[in-house]
């Protein structure tokens, strides 16, 4: 099975896969509202406006597991979403993305090396994964700004 074929949620409750979304590049990442790289959602949405054209799907899974930083209900998240960020690129169902309780998505995300070669728990919010039609996944770390050369770069490799 194909990460795109995990089941997950939407934020409205719709159960779905990333792979419905059809696109031939996604850029996955766990998110917070209340979390010092919060901004980022600004740099995710301009990659959306940008590529979603030539088939890129910015995906968002809220988390709270890292110092309490997500801790409204889906509502209030996706109220939050738009209203401060402008946000039209899909947002899912709040997840735990590390421990026992870790979506099944990010089981098989979090097994992926790095570009240092480190797989492993999720280090905070805001980590990302370009993952390709094909199931190819790529890591980046929270700190990489959404639009860093190697995250654009493998996003344009996946769309030529």
């Amino acid at each position: 099975m194909s990460v795109l074929d995990i089941p997950v949620t939407s934020i409205d409750g719709t159960a779905t896969t990333l792979g419905a979304l059809d696109a031939r590049a996604y850029l996955v990442v766990n998110v917070a509202s209340k979390c010092g790289l919060t901004p980022q959602y600004t740099t995710l949405q301009e990659l959306h406006s940008a590529y979603a054209d030539q088939g890129l799907a910015v995906v968002a899974f809220p988390c709270n597991q890292f110092g309490g930083q997500e801790p409204g209900t889906n509502d209030e998240i996706q109220e939050f979403c738009s209203t401060t960020y402008n946000v039209t690129f899909p947002l899912f169902d709040k997840v735990e993305v590390n421990g026992p309780d870790r979506h099944a998505l990010y089981a098989e995300l979090t097994a992926v090396d790095d570009a240092e070669g480190v797989a492993g728990d999720i280090q905070w919010n805001f980590e990302k994964f370009v993952v390709g039609a094909d199931g190819s996944i790529q890591r980046f770390r929270p700190r990489t700004e959404p639009n860093a050369p190697e995250i654009v770069t493998a996003i344009k490799e996946l769309l030529a």
